[in-house]
C-alpha cells in the first residue's frame, strides 16, 4: 500500500511556540506509519520554514539549525511543499494532508488556514472564519451574546486608549467591581493574563496585555468550578461532545506556568458539579462549535458556579496536544485512545475538500 504523505506544521511566531512544539511531539508518536509517510516542519519564532528530519530533533530543538527549508506552495494545482536544500536544490514534494499544530497568533487564528485554503491542501482543524472569531475573545463574545448563552461581563479596551490611562481605568470601574480578569483578545495559554484586585494592579494588567495584543478584555471575576468539553466533527461528520473536565490549578488561576510548569495543576475526567452542568456543557459546547463553523476540533471552556449556572468562557480551535493537555484525556476517558483520535482527526481533514 502507497502511503500518503501527512505534513506535520508546528512551532510558530507566537508566545506558544515551545507549547506546539510540545503538541506536535505527542501527535507525531500517534500517527500510523503504515498509513502516512512525515513531512515534518518547522516555523521557527523568526519566521524561518525549515524541514525536521526526525522526532528527536523536535524533543531537542536542534531542528532550528536544519539548512533545509521547506515552505508550503499557495499554488492549488502543485499541492506541495517546496524543498531547499544548502545547496540550493529545488524540489517539490505533494503531500496529501496537513495538520497545523499550531497554537496561538500566526497558526490558530485563520493564517496558516488561508495558506492551505489557497493550496487547496486539505487539512486537520477549523478553517479560516472559525479560527479567526474564536482566537479574538472579543467577537467570541459577540457571537455569543448573539446566541443568548452566558457569559462573564466584560469591557473592552483599545490599547491605544492606555494614552489615557486615568479615563479608561474610570471607565472599567464604572462598569466592573474588583477583582477583575485582565486578558489579550488575541492570545492563547493565558499569556499576558492576570487578575487585579485594585487600580493599580490594574493599570499594571493593562499594560501586559497590551504586549500581546491591542485587543484588550477586562472580565469580571467568577468564582466557580473551571471545566473544559471537547468537541469533534463538523462537515458531514455530526459534532460530538466528550464528557466535561474540571481543572484544579495550583495557581490563583490556570495561567501559562500552572498549565505547563507546576505539577501541582491536576485535571479530573469524572468531576462532582451542581445543578445540570454536567449535561448542558457538552449541548453548549457543540451548539458554540456550529455557531463558529467549527470543522475537526475544539475545546470549549466553561465556568460552574455554585447555584449550577454554566458561564461560556472561550473556544480554542486547535487545543494542545501535550502530555497533559485535556483535549485526548477527554477523548481517552470516553475510550477513544490518543492514536485513534489522531488518525480520525487525519481523516476527518482530507474529507473537507
Amino acid at each position: 500500500m502507497t502511503r500518503q504523505i501527512a505534513a506535520i506544521i508546528f512551532g510558530g511566531q507566537s508566545s506558544e511556540h515551545e507549547v506546539s512544539c510540545m503538541s506536535a511531539v505527542n501527535v507525531i508518536e500517534q500517527i500510523d506509519l503504515r498509513v502516512y509517510q512525515l513531512l515534518l516542519i518547522g516555523i521557527t519564532k523568526e519566521g524561518r520554514w525549515l524541514k525536521a528530519e526526525t522526532l528527536e530533533e523536535i524533543q531537542t530543538g536542534s531542528w532550528v539549525n536544519s539548512r533545509t527549508e521547506a515552505v508550503i506552495s499557495p499554488d492549488a494545482e502543485k499541492k506541495c511543499v517546496i524543498l531547499t536544500d544548502s545547496q540550493g536544490h529545488i524540489s517539490f514534494l505533494k503531500i496529501d494532508v496537513a495538520f497545523p499544530v499550531l497554537h496561538g497568533r500566526n497558526g490558530e487564528d485563520g493564517t496558516i488556514q488561508g495558506l492551505l485554503e489557497l493550496a487547496q491542501i486539505p487539512y486537520v482543524g477549523c478553517g479560516v472564519l472559525a479560527s479567526a472569531v474564536s482566537m479574538d475573545k472579543l467577537y467570541t463574545k459577540i457571537l455569543a451574546e448573539r446566541l443568548g448563552i452566558c457569559q462573564a461581563e466584560y469591557e473592552p479596551v483599545m490599547a491605544e486608549e492606555l494614552e489615557d490611562m486615568e479615563k479608561t481605568l474610570s471607565r472599567i470601574e464604572a462598569h466592573l467591581e474588583y477583582p477583575v480578569f485582565v486578558k489579550p483578545s488575541n492570545a492563547g495559554s493565558s499569556r499576558g493574563v492576570s487578575r487585579a484586585d485594585s487600580r493599580m494592579e490594574l493599570e499594571k494588567s493593562l499594560l501586559l496585555a497590551a504586549s500581546e495584543d491591542r485587543k484588550i478584555l477586562v472580565e469580571e471575576m467568577i468564582t466557580g468550578h473551571e471545566v473544559e468539553c471537547a468537541v469533534f466533527g463538523g462537515g458531514k461528520e455530526p459534532v460530538i461532545a466528550s464528557g466535561v473536565g474540571e481543572i484544579l490549578a495550583a495557581a490563583q488561576f490556570y495561567d501559562y506556568d500552572a498549565k505547563y510548569h507546576n505539577a501541582e495543576s491536576k485535571t479530573i475526567t469524572d468531576p462532582k458539579l451542581p445543578g445540570r452542568a454536567l449535561e448542558e456543557i457538552p449541548e453548549l459546547a457543540k451548539a458554540i462549535f456550529k455557531a463558529v463553523d467549527g470543522y475537526g476540533l475544539a475545546r470549549v471552556d466553561f465556568f460552574v458556579k455554585e447555584d449550577g449556572r454554566v458561564i461560556f468562557n472561550e473556544i480554542n480551535t486547535m487545543p494542545g496536544f501535550t502530555a497533559i493537555s485535556m483535549y485526548p484525556i477527554l477523548w481517552e476517558a470516553r475510550g477513544i485512545s490518543k492514536k485513534e483520535l489522531v488518525m480520525k482527526l487525519l481523516d476527518h481533514g482530507k474529507q473537507r475538500f
